[in-house]
């Protein structure tokens, strides 16, 4: 029985049409689009707990949370993709790559200036 006031169940049949009742699957996805936009904030912590007056933060861990931003970064779209692939997310596919092209710019400036371009020092050869 419905009363003035009272929305329906929505495990009823009673679900007015433009209500959409979101999966397991839009919750990952969105899960998952949380954790990609965190990556940044990973990342500045340390800088951030130095700038607080804790330099020992950046010192220790601060490797800890560049990694932790980049596999955020390379990971949340990637699985983002194929989660929205199998759920057949087409707005959510397009979103995880857009991600993917988004989060590819830093990760490829820092292997390409980090990694292969990187100085040698004296009396080595690379």
């Amino acid at each position: 029985m419905s009363s003035l006031g009272v929305s329906p169940d929505p495990r009823s049949g009673d679900v007015p049409p433009d209500r959409r009742i979101p999966s397991g699957v839009d919750r990952v996805i969105t899960g998952l689009s949380c954790w990609w936009v965190a990556a940044p904030l990973l990342f500045l912590t340390p800088v951030i707990a130095r700038a607080m007056g804790f330099p020992e933060v950046r010192e220790e861990f601060g490797r800890i949370f560049g990694l932790a931003a980049l596999g955020s970064a390379v990971v949340a779209p990637a699985v983002g993709f194929v989660v929205a692939l199998i759920g057949r997310r087409r707005r959510a596919r397009r979103r995880f790559a857009i991600m993917g092209a988004v989060s590819s710019v830093p990760v490829l400036f820092f292997w390409v200036f980090g990694v292969l371009l990187a100085e040698c020092p004296d009396g080595y050869h690379c």
